[in-house]
């Protein structure tokens, strides 16, 4: 399978961001990203304006980040042209947004954070929208914010990355829950926005820097046909498909490749002659042999059963054997810090 790395949920001067979108395709050509998603909030400009496309190696996507009237409920959604009113419910955008033939992910939907006013918490509450593609189950502003406190905020304004742990709880057991029901797919965030703040009332700090953030929380895509980089817009829109699809489907891992290059890794079902990769669901089956891979690092590789840790080996791979319908993942945690997560194969569990 062909591997792309890219970064989701990126803000630019369109929204509340601080960056021209051609500079932030620039930066992320300069780390040698394949592809971005740019997000801004209900606004799809930067797709009108004719930035979508590539920039060097990266090949730049617009979509837009939907919220509904209470600034509540924020939703990635990418493949469509238009932008929905905030005035309507999140479960109306949700529906609206696969009925234009776009693709949704609920963005940061746990979040909690108090202690900082001007930047109130954004969560999810209407579960009852059930058109959603999947989840962003790891923001980076998200989780830096929240683990913000008096004693380590210079520390953590002047080093963005060191402060990122891991996934909410809260998040993976509602994301593991509704994947016993049907699949749904997990991306990873990093909400870019390059806020600039002033600190001790001379120094100015730009706390979210494109640039660094687009060295953190990736998701790369596996998909069985290379993309074809070309200007002309028969090539955008199959790399866009192509790109989308692998998305909505699961066919991807999301990786803190701050803490090591996550290229290469690897997991995948084998039963009945049959292998079936992330995203996929196995109905057929007698015993299902899982393999996963690491890239060149001995890491802890989790297997996850229905939201509960079922087994654990050291190494940088290895197989494990089940003969029980579940919804499975793997999670990789790198000297004791959260690395690799991966989409679900579901086996023996209906659509």
């Amino acid at each position: 399978m062909f591997e792309y790395v890219g970064a989701l949920h990126i803000h630019s001067i369109y929204s509340d961001g601080s960056g021209e979108v051609p500079e932030i395709a620039g930066f992320a050509n300069e780390v040698g990203l394949d592809y971005i998603i740019l997000t801004d909030h209900n606004t799809l400009r930067a797709l009108h304006e004719g930035y979508e496309g590539w920039y060097g190696n990266t090949l730049l996507l617009v979509g837009c980040e939907i919220n509904d009237k209470e600034n509540k409920n924020h939703y990635l959604a990418c493949g469509i042209k238009e932008a929905f009113s905030t005035r309507i419910s999140a479960k109306e955008y949700v529906k609206k947004v696969k009925e234009a033939g776009g693709i949704g992910f609920i963005a940061h939907p746990h979040e909690k954070r108090t202690h900082m006013k001007e930047h109130p918490p954004y969560p999810w509450v209407d579960w009852d929208a059930g058109d959603f593609n999947g989840i962003e189950i790891w923001n980076h502003m998200s989780e830096w914010m929240e683990n913000l406190t008096e004693q380590n905020k210079y520390q953590n304004f002047m080093h963005p990355l060191r402060s990122i742990d891991k996934p909410p709880a809260e998040t993976l057991e509602v994301w593991d829950k509704l994947n016993k029901e049907r699949p749904v797919a997990a991306v990873g965030g990093i909400d870019a926005h390059a806020h600039k703040y002033n600190l001790l009332g001379f120094l100015e700090v730009e706390i979210f820097p494109y640039k660094v953030l687009f060295k953190s929380i990736r998701t790369h895509i596996l998909v069985d046909e290379e993309i074809t980089k070309g200007v002309e817009p028969v090539f955008l829109l199959k790399a866009k498909n192509i790109i989308y699809k692998a998305l909505a489907e699961g066919s991807s891992f999301i990786a803190n490749d701050y803490h090591g290059d996550a290229k290469g890794f690897r997991f995948f079902a084998e039963t009945k002659g049959k292998i079936y990769s992330m995203g996929k669901t196995i109905i057929d089956f007698d015993k299902v042999k899982f393999h996963v891979l690491l890239p060149g690092k001995t890491g802890e590789i989790k297997l996850i059963k229905n939201g509960k840790l079922l087994d654990t080996v050291e190494n940088n791979e290895c197989e494990f054997i089940v003969e029980k319908a579940g919804a499975y993942r793997v999670e990789v945690f790198l000297d004791g810090k959260a690395w690799i997560y991966s989409n679900h194969i579901r086996v023996g569990l209906v659509q």
